[in-house]
């Protein structure tokens, strides 16, 4: 008994250490002050200013067949109503934010 009761404390503090990394990813912090208010904090689009801009979720087909290349040109050039972030966030920076909505997509 007392080994199943270890093994399920055991369990528990993994995921807990398991959702706690996933919030501190590298990007998750850049993501939520420059892209969240448009692209929402699960990168549904689901919010007002999405659905005024039209952008499309991550979740969109042609989004998750999107490569890194395009996600870091698009975030550092702007696209359509997008703003540009070149000189604004470093290549590191961006190549983390999109690791982090590669994490969202899934």
């Amino acid at each position: 008994m007392k080994q199943i009761i270890r093994t399920a404390a055991l369990l528990v503090l993994a995921a807990t250490i398991a959702g706690a990394a996933a919030a501190q990813a590298p990007g998750a912090d850049t993501y939520k002050a420059k892209c969240a208010m448009c692209h929402g904090a699960d990168g549904l689009a689901a919010t007002p200013m999405a659905k005024n801009l039209k952008v499309l979720s991550f979740k969109a087909p042609e989004m998750l067949k999107a490569s890194e290349a395009q996600f870091i040109a698009s975030t550092k050039n702007g696209k359509n109503k997008m703003p540009a972030y070149a000189g604004k966030l470093t290549d590191a920076q961006i190549k983390d934010v999109v690791a982090f909505i590669r994490m969202l997509q899934k």
